[in-house]
Order: structure tokens, then C-alpha cells, then sequence
């Protein structure tokens, strides 16, 4: 190797490490916590990020139902859509509605948009565990609390 050259080193599936975080939505603005979670299921926060390899941590969510989210108007113009598998089955609902009945799909979908549209982001979005209250079955994975 001629003098000078830099070499770098590229993660693979047998160098990573990967920990776990406890994230708690209380006082936290919805899509600014998103963009975070986001940035921690990438590995985006790891000096050995790859973009080709899946570098990025698990992230537990708690206390769903505690997010703020901001703006004007938001909690009844912004709509979630689903379709039932049957005709004519696609039905909509507002944030609003969506949050009463399930503050967890509300954390799910900001985080979800906000990761890459491939297969490795797919891979990298199942890391993601959200609850409504602060309690949540992954105790003895020993998650650390993350400090944004």
C-alpha cells in the first residue's frame, strides 16, 4: 500500500453491536422525537455507520399517549388512511381519532416516514418497540435510557 492512502473500514453483519434504549415520549414534540428514533434505528449516532449495513440500535418507546404534538388545526386535518381487504374497504381518520385509539400507530407512522423506502430501512423499522404506558417486556434486554 503506497504511503499516504486512507484506509476505511466498512461495517458487516459480524463487527456490529447492537444495544438497546428505553425512550420516553413525555414533554417531547412528536416529530422531533421521530427524526431522532429515526437517526438511532439507522445507526446514524455510530461512528462505524454503513449505509449498506443495518449499524443501528434497538429503540423501546414508552408512554405513547404523552407526545405533544404542535401546530394549528393539526389534530383533525391531518389523516391516516388503512384499507380492510374488502370492497370498498378504505377508510380514513384524522389524528385525532387515530390518537384516542391507538397513541402507539401515531409514534409508528412519524418514525416510519421518516426512514429510508427500501428493504434495509424495513429491517431497520422492525427495531422499533412502542408501548402506551411506561412499562414494556424488554427488561432483560437491559435498555439503557437515551439522552437526546
Amino acid at each position: 500500500m503506497p504511503i499516504g492512502t486512507i484506509r476505511t473500514t466498512m461495517a458487516n453483519d459480524q463487527t456490529i453491536e447492537q444495544a438497546w434504549h428505553v425512550v420516553s415520549c413525555k414533554d417531547r414534540i412528536l416529530g422531533r422525537l421521530a427524526a431522532d428514533i429515526a437517526r438511532v434505528l439507522q445507526g446514524k449516532h455510530k461512528a462505524t455507520y454503513t449505509p449498506h449495513v443495518d449499524t443501528g440500535d434497538f429503540v423501546v418507546v414508552t408512554d405513547a399517549e404523552l407526545v405533544t404534538i404542535t401546530g394549528t388545526n393539526v389534530w383533525s386535518q391531518r389523516r391516516y388512511g388503512r384499507y380492510t381487504h374488502h370492497v370498498g374497504g378504505y377508510k380514513e381518520e384524522s389524528l385525532g381519532e387515530l390518537f384516542d385509539r391507538a397513541p402507539e400507530r401515531v409514534v409508528e407512522f412519524a418514525v416510519r416516514r421518516m426512514m429510508p423506502k427500501t428493504a434495509l430501512g424495513r429491517k431497520m423499522f422492525s427495531k422499533l418497540k412502542v408501548y402506551r404506558g411506561s412499562a414494556h417486556p424488554h427488561g432483560a434486554q437491559n435498555p439503557v435510557e437515551w439522552k437526546f
